[in-house]
């Protein structure tokens, strides 16, 4: 579920099919995302899961799989 809302947001804002995208995809890299991309990107995530991910936590962040380990945990 986490996984899936994730791809979403992913596929809205740089515009990929949701199927592309793994838990191994690099968010930085693969997408080809700057800071301000990413900056976005956060902001949407803190949104959709009614978050709050700290700006020391958002640097380890670097795969989709990061994305959706934290949002699990800090979702409990």
């Amino acid at each position: 579920m986490i996984l899936e809302k994730v791809r979403a947001i992913l596929s809205e804002q740089f515009d990929v099919y949701g199927e592309e995208i793994t838990e191994e995809t690099n968010i930085e890299k693969d997408f080809n995302a700057d800071s301000l991309d990413i900056a976005d990107l956060l902001i949407a995530f803190e949104e959709e899961f009614n978050i709050k991910i700290p700006d020391e936590i958002s640097e380890d962040i670097k795969t989709v799989g990061d994305m959706v380990s934290y949002i699990k945990k800090v979702s409990k």
